[in-house]
């Protein structure tokens, strides 16, 4: 790496790219920590159970975007700049928080309710659709080689503060600010207006940050061309690892996290506000752990981290759901969520290094960024809504079956990833 090329300041580079992606992430799950509230201001009445799929379907749509958002901005983080992905990605996810902050309830406009709420998750969709595969990209290529499973790290533990301050912000309201009525009638648009105010700060932020070294010494050399049929031809193997791999990992998190805090108050029968409390806590244990997986990755490689994840979730998905839904004590419950997080963490603390090191430079955040979005189409985003499908069919522990086969495609998947940390990363670079 040449002088040029070095960054300023890495840590600060990371710093700053991780506070973006909280703030990202933070503007996507106030949708779900919320909609238990706001459900019933864009849906027309109807039993809760009904309303709660209405949300989850716009949920999934979301993630219908995600694709388009994985192609346009990853061809623009291969072409112009992580940097320039990135700034572009917050900017799509304010949009969407605004609209939905100041969108009027079906009681005032019908139809056109939804609607609005469709278009901004829409938005939001196409900005993350982007953001994973830029920010892993940044993330791996701003570290020390030898260090990036610990700084790649990161993506996930903002992406998970992203979620612990989203429902951070539901406990204070809900225990010291605002009734549940208050709440359910104008105390949920606080939480996408804070996100959209948060989004134009970190705007600035990422204007100011570092490009990656390996990004500038691509321009700087003889540029490979980039964009998807390059990358469908040249890396259709490293395409279909990472799509694989994300199968497992989209369904388990999901499950998990956004649809566990639904499944607590609908299957177990927790208070809402007890419900908040619980998830809170343990997503406090998973932040804590990436980055000690991270850089455990960096010693002993990304497979054996895959490999605990993908066997563990398959042993012990189905009876952690089962004695979830049973559990009779708030700490119960949280002593579960936590062993059910230390299992996923195997795959959430590389998540980001081991498919960035799959590529090459000049097709790295499209070839991230695009099969992971894929698959968060279709079967991340739809996530909830199988859950509660299963759940309004009478037939719900089919879904902890489910999370289970989901899993069991990533164990397959990781037989045929090759180990890429340090040093077969560099050995790969020279040889390239």
């Amino acid at each position: 790496m040449n002088a040029a090329a070095r960054p300023r300041n890495a840590v600060r580079s990371v710093i700053g790219g991780s506070l973006g992606n909280l703030v990202e992430w933070y503007d996507w799950y106030i949708y779900s920590a919320f909609s238990l509230y706001f459900a019933k201001s864009f849906f027309p009445e109807a039993d809760p159970t009904a309303q709660l799929l209405s949300t989850s379907i716009v949920f999934a749509i979301g993630f219908l975007m995600r694709p388009l958002g994985g192609w346009l901005l990853g061809i623009l983080a291969d072409r112009y700049g992580r940097k320039t992905a990135l700034t572009w990605s917050i900017t799509l996810m304010c949009a969407g928080s605004l609209i939905i902050t100041c969108a009027p309830t079906y009681a005032s406009i019908g139809i056109w309710a939804p609607l609005l709420l469709t278009f901004a998750r829409m938005a939001q969709g196409l900005s993350l659709g982007g953001e994973f595969g830029a920010a892993a990209t940044y993330l791996t290529e701003i570290a020390p080689p030898d260090r990036r499973g610990f700084w790649s790290s990161f993506q996930y533990v903002t992406l998970i503060a992203g979620q612990l301050l989203a429902l951070g912000l539901l406990v204070m309201l809900q225990f010291l600010f605002l009734t549940e009525a208050q709440l359910e009638a104008w105390g949920w648009r606080l939480a996408f207006a804070t996100g959209a105010v948060l989004a134009v700060s970190v705007f600035w932020l990422r204007r100011g940050m570092d490009e990656t070294p390996d990004f500038i010494e691509e321009t700087a050399g003889e540029r490979r061309k980039g964009g998807l049929m390059t990358l469908l031809r040249e890396q259709p193997r490293q395409v279909a690892l990472v799509f694989g791999l994300s199968i497992g990992s989209n369904v388990s998190f999901y499950a998990f996290t956004t649809y566990m805090q639904k499944y607590l108050v609908a299957s177990a029968g927790f208070a809402k506000d007890l419900t908040s409390l619980i998830c809170s806590g343990a997503l406090i244990f998973y932040i804590l752990i990436q980055p000690m997986l991270g850089a455990l990755s960096d010693r002993i490689g990304r497979k054996p981290l895959l490999y605990w994840c993908w066997i563990g979730g398959i042993v012990a998905t189905v009876p952690l759901f089962t004695a979830l839904g049973a559990a009779t004590s708030g700490l119960e419950a949280f002593l579960l969520l936590c062993i059910a997080y230390l299992i996923i963490s195997g795959s959430s603390a590389t998540s980001a290094v081991v498919k960035a090191e799959l590529f090459p430079p000049h097709v790295r955040a499209l070839g991230v960024g695009l099969p992971y979005a894929v698959s968060q189409a279709i079967f991340g985003g739809t996530a909830e809504s199988v859950a509660l499908g299963f759940k309004a069919a009478g037939v719900e522990s089919a879904f902890f079956w489910y999370v289970t086969g989901c899993m069991a495609v990533a164990l397959v998947t990781t037989f045929f990833l090759p180990e890429t940390r340090w040093p077969g990363g560099r050995r790969a670079k020279r040889d390239a």
